[in-house]
């Protein structure tokens, strides 16, 4: 329990980052979920935007600090090589 009146406010905002957080990082872990399946479908048009999408949330998110730059760059990366992979096939 917080004893003075700024550790009362810091645990407030502290809670209410971490829902938005949470909620974000939801929505992140969707998008890339949702890419890579459409990836490994036979749609390529499907994957393209489906990768578009994940791309732009990375980005969103590695600028809002949720994650780190080089780990939304690893995972941008990641994902538009295995959509490479499966187009050249």
């Amino acid at each position: 329990m917080p004893n003075s009146k700024s550790a009362k406010t810091a645990l407030r905002k502290s809670e209410t980052r971490r829902l938005r957080n949470r909620s974000s990082r939801s929505e992140l872990r969707s998008a890339i979920k949702n890419a890579r399946v459409a990836i490994a479908g036979d749609d390529a048009q499907a994957a393209t935007k489906a990768l578009q999408t994940a791309a732009k949330k990375i980005d969103q998110a590695a600028a809002k600090g949720l994650i780190h730059k080089n780990a939304a760059a690893r995972t941008k990366s990641r994902l538009a090589k295995s959509a490479n992979k499966t187009t050249a096939e």
